[in-house]
């Protein structure tokens, strides 16, 4: 079973860490990002990839660590695929 890493927009995270992050973590490049970063601010959440469990929930973890280091709210979280 595979699972998509979703980010949830907030008003606080810079629109730049979530590209950073996107880009980062997801190896999208910079148009992409822009995208879902784009998607996620006007629809609430994005998808960001899809990956076996184990992937997936490392990744989540990764986005959830960054964004706290930065100071920012960022959430992102696991959905069955």
């Amino acid at each position: 079973m595979l699972y998509q890493v979703v980010m949830l927009n907030d008003d606080f995270t810079p629109m730049e860490f979530v590209v950073l992050v996107l880009q980062e973590h997801f190896r999208h490049d910079i148009e992409t990002a822009t995208q879902i970063m784009l998607k996620i601010h006007h629809e609430g959440r994005g998808v960001c990839g899809v990956y076996t469990k184990d992937v997936a929930a490392t990744k989540v973890e990764l986005v959830l660590a960054a964004a706290r280091q930065a100071g920012h709210p960022l959430q992102c979280i696991l959905e069955t695929a």
